[in-house]
């Protein structure tokens, strides 16, 4: 059965242009079906260097496209999101942060609307930090809850404060586990993921230029996340799930941790040790798609 985009937006029919303005794409000058109609598969993370690097991984595992072939920015209109494409998988960058990501997936989701796309599985990709996990463990979220450790997404729309869900797709993500225990590789978990709306107070860390709690507050405060299920806090998850709820979109949420907040706030890892971690999630929904596609 075909499951197509659901726009949560009657205003959008009145209009003769859609200007996706932060892509620098348009349907009075793209064609979106002819562009993006057989992706099936979205990838999203914060950077523009690793949205190209998934593509390029991506690419090479599926076997499109010839070894070292650069692939183009389809936004390169723009400096706010990078965008690259191979086959049917889309590889969106959303920067840091809520307000961030949320703009992107506006865009996003009207994107795959307007290009007719139908089955498609959008998947989070990128880092966290860890609780009561050793650095490098992948955790594939449950359900993204606040920093209060309720499941929810609190925005306030025309002065009033609205309260949505952010429950993800049980099944996508024991798929995704059922993959990560085919590859082997890495210690991967299921758990909830705390989404903050900053990366120092809002996190609990002692090292910003702004603290006013002591260590053994902070400590109480991540053991009562950890006690709630809460196994990594990272900052665009409960958007995300938001919105893909609302758009009827498959969705998931996988994230390696680079420390454990139990035992530090900075990251201390190597460079190189950080790339790899950086790399599992890759990994991890690479061979999702490739099984997906009938490819492993």
């Amino acid at each position: 059965r075909e499951n197509f985009i659901h726009l949560c937006n009657p205003h959008l029919e009145k209009m003769k242009e859609d200007i996706l303005y932060h892509f620098a794409l348009g349907t009075g000058t793209h064609d979106f079906p002819a562009l993006f109609g057989d992706v099936k598969f979205v990838c999203v993370g914060g950077s523009p260097s690793r949205m190209k690097a998934f593509i390029t991984y991506i690419a090479e595992e599926l076997g499109l496209g010839s070894p070292g072939c650069d692939y183009p920015n389809i936004c390169a209109g723009t400096d706010r999101y990078a965008m690259y494409k191979v086959g049917p998988v889309l590889s969106v960058s959303h920067g840091m942060g809520i307000p961030s990501i949320s703009i992107m997936l506006h865009e996003l989701i009207k994107l795959l609307y307007h290009a007719k796309c139908s089955n498609i599985t959008i998947i989070r990709i990128g880092t966290s930090g860890g609780i009561g996990l050793e650095p490098g463990s992948v955790v594939i979220t449950r359900q993204s809850v606040d920093a209060t450790f309720k499941p929810q997404f609190e925005q306030v729309i025309l002065g009033k404060t609205v309260i949505r869900s952010t429950n993800l797709d049980e099944e996508l993500a024991k798929e995704l586990m059922q993959c990560s225990k085919e590859i082997g590789q890495f210690n991967t978990v299921i758990g909830n993921t705390m989404c903050t709306l900053d990366f120092y107070e809002g996190q609990g860390r002692l090292d910003g230029a702004i603290c006013l709690y002591n260590e053994e507050e902070k400590l109480q405060y991540l053991k009562e996340a950890y006690d709630s299920g809460v196994r990594n806090i990272e900052m665009e998850s409960s958007v995300f799930a938001a919105m893909c709820n609302l758009s009827g979109v498959k969705a998931a949420v996988v994230c390696v941790t680079l420390l454990n907040r139990l035992e530090g706030d900075q990251i201390s890892s190597s460079h190189d040790v950080l790339v790899e971690y950086q790399q599992r999630p890759q990994k991890l929904v690479g061979y999702f798609i490739k099984k997906s596609l009938g490819k492993v």
